[in-house]
């Protein structure tokens, strides 16, 4: 058998399933490894382990898809954000150049913050204030920035708020399923180990029956 750490999950899942069948039902493989201990019911213990894995297994991977639409969304939705705000933040920084109380009122002092937080409490504060502010949206609007504008950047702004949230609820999610998928694989792992030594002592003279569970003997 190739080891268990070269493998992908699901070709685990389905080396194990095979291993699992072919000692059940082929007569020859079930007989000695019954007169080993292995009998229908103990192979139905290690059938269940499977299922418990294979149903972790896809619920991880139902989370991690999950996950991946969630973060597409939420990116989707802060580059938007971030063309808008690069836009209109520059064309404000022309606006006010000689204002310097209205570009700090504004948060448009300085450089453009790089930390996604900072980043979007300059972006929410930049459009609050300016949505609120008559004076600001008519010299804003002298380089084609309108109230509407405005609006719809709020508007996006409260979207990938909530894209965030999501999210990161999904992640943490996801990363609660792959716990609980390693913890359910590592109990197959263990109960297989066991299982291949057993067949290996009673197989060692059929190496083809025991490669009919996955596994060869080297040297």
């Amino acid at each position: 058998m190739a080891s268990r750490t070269k493998l992908t999950d699901t070709a685990t899942l389905e080396l194990y399933r095979v291993a699992l069948e072919n000692a059940e039902t082929q007569p020859e493989i079930s007989a000695i490894m019954a007169d080993l201990g292995y009998d229908s019911a103990v192979i139905a213990e290690g059938k269940a382990l499977l299922t418990k894995t294979r149903t972790a297994y896809d619920a991880n991977k139902t989370e991690d898809d999950e996950t991946s639409a969630a973060y597409a969304d939420f990116s989707s939705k802060k580059e938007q954000l971030e063309d808008t705000f690069n836009t209109h933040r520059k064309k404000a920084k022309v606006v006010f150049r000689n204002d310097s109380l209205t570009a700090d009122k504004l948060a448009i002092s300085g450089v453009m913050p790089r930390t996604y937080i900072k980043w979007l409490e300059a972006a929410k504060k930049f459009y609050s204030v300016a949505s609120a502010d008559t004076a600001v949206q008519g010299k804003l609007a002298r380089l084609k920035i309108s109230v509407d504008d405005l609006t719809a950047a709020n508007t996006i702004i409260s979207e990938l708020e909530v894209a965030r949230a999501i999210y990161l609820k999904e992640k943490g999610e996801s990363q609660d399923a792959t716990k609980g998928k390693d913890a359910a694989f590592a109990k197959i792992d263990d109960w297989m180990s066991e299982f291949y030594a057993v067949a290996k002592i009673g197989l060692e003279d059929n190496p083809q029956l025991l490669e009919a569970l996955g596994k060869t003997i080297r040297g």
